[in-house]
């Protein structure tokens, strides 16, 4: 109801929204745009939710608004626009300037922003690892599993999840898998509790938590620029009464050592979930990894383009789309062809940046229709002219499916439920 409210707002905003009088003018903007990761314990560094946060960095903004810097969206909406676009329009981007060379005056008492519910209410659940972590500050990424056991009095019925941390700014990003272990002769307690998954222990987690992953209930994650992951009234998935979960984080390179503590919040349902969530991987670690043409393989000073066709056995409803790759990633394009020939546009990043990913929301769920082929189609630059090419020379490239950056991955993850008729109605 509350983005519906933003979205509305920034829609009938009026044409003397460019001269942007006081900040009354330009708040809806901030708020529609900017605040979801620019409040306290976002993502972003730094809040935008007040008239006083803004002031102190109106000369910060109008640089990053002026280069296209913020807000960060990297996806082609003129390829399919999303629920969750950042993207200033002209009026807007105008405004605000205008606001700003005006001396930003704040004029009348303004409301206060408000967030997504995620942000105000308090989840009924956090599962988090169960001590700090200290991300050492010598410049090197790292990549580490912790597992987090739980045992409830019952099944929970989700439907939001958001990222639960105390210090997103070393978190690169994350991923987190909900495994049910329900024989209670298998010890869910079992350590480590972490393992650092680093180029001499690829593998290791596999080795250690395999028997704990047996069942997946689900899988998730986060990324800078996502705020919660949520679901229409009558859709989610069921947390199993005893299980683990098993986040998978990459750290980013920092240069001072920095305290870290993970986790993730849940939100229940006040009743059933009559439409079961499901996520599908497809690509690189997940559904037809091997058809991927040709041999994903990067070799050097080349820029490749690969390709992977998947058919949908069943009828299905997206509601987000998650494509992923490193830093050699150039251009993503994700589309489906129906038995009849249409063509459903998915997503099309293209300038990628390792930097900025995203779990792209649609605006209505999307219909893919029982046998259609899923295309992907993705580029890389594995050249000198790559300025965030890992390797200086560039050398081969290979893919075990892992997330480590000085691999590849050529990946569409999307979050979707099997199709009803209405489907194409129901907004997100």
């Amino acid at each position: 109801m509350m983005r519906a409210l933003i979205i509305l707002m920034v829609m009938l905003l009026p044409a003397r929204l460019l001269l942007a009088q006081t900040y009354a003018d330009v708040q809806p903007v901030f708020a529609a745009r900017c605040v979801g990761c620019h409040h306290t314990g976002g993502s972003a560094p730094f809040s935008l939710a007040t008239y006083e946060e803004v002031k102190r960095r109106t000369s910060f903004i109008k640089e990053v608004i002026n280069t296209g810097y913020m807000p960060p969206f990297k996806a082609d909406v003129h390829y399919r626009d999303y629920a969750n676009n950042r993207i200033l329009s002209p009026e807007e981007k105008q405004s605000i300037l205008n606001w700003i060379g005006a001396n930003a005056p704040k004029g009348k008492a303004t409301i206060t922003p408000k967030l997504a519910a995620a942000d105000t209410t308090a989840p009924n659940l956090i599962l988090k690892a169960e001590k700090a972590y200290t991300v050492k500050g010598d410049n090197q990424e790292r990549f580490v599993v912790f597992k987090v056991p739980f045992e409830l009095k019952d099944t929970a019925n989700i439907e939001r999840l958001e990222l639960y941390t105390n210090n997103k700014k070393v978190i690169h990003h994350i991923n987190y898998g909900f495994y049910a272990v329900p024989d209670a002769g298998k010890d869910i307690h079992i350590t480590p509790s972490l393992v650092e998954a680093d180029i001499d222990t690829a593998g290791l987690e596999v080795k250690r938590y395999g028997p704990l992953k047996q069942s997946m209930v689900y899988y998730s994650g986060w990324i800078p620029g996502t705020t919660e992951e949520f679901y229409p009234k009558q859709f989610g998935w069921v947390l199993p009464r005893r299980g683990v979960v098993l986040f998978t984080v990459h750290y980013a390179a920092i240069a001072a050592d920095e305290e870290s503590t993970v986790g993730v919040k849940l939100y229940y349902k006040k009743g059933p979930v009559q439409r079961k969530v499901q996520i599908i991987s497809l690509g690189s670690g997940g559904v037809a990894e091997r058809d991927i043409q040709p041999r994903f393989v990067l070799f050097s000073n080349q820029v490749s383009t690969y390709t992977l066709k998947v058919k949908t056995p069943e009828a299905q409803s997206i509601m987000y789309v998650w494509p992923h790759m490193h830093l050699l990633g150039k251009e993503f394009r994700a589309y489906a062809v129906t038995p009849e020939r249409d063509t459903i546009p998915l997503v099309h990043i293209p300038a990628w940046d390792f930097r900025w990913q995203e779990l792209y929301r649609m605006q209505h769920l999307v219909k893919i229709p029982a046998g259609s082929v899923i295309h992907m189609v993705g580029t890389y630059d594995n050249t000198a002219d790559n300025p965030v090419n890992p390797n200086h020379p560039p050398k081969l490239v290979m893919s075990s499916g892992d997330m480590r950056a000085n691999e590849e991955m050529f990946t569409l993850m999307m979050i979707y439920v099997p199709y009803e008729e209405g489907d194409e109605k129901i907004g997100l």
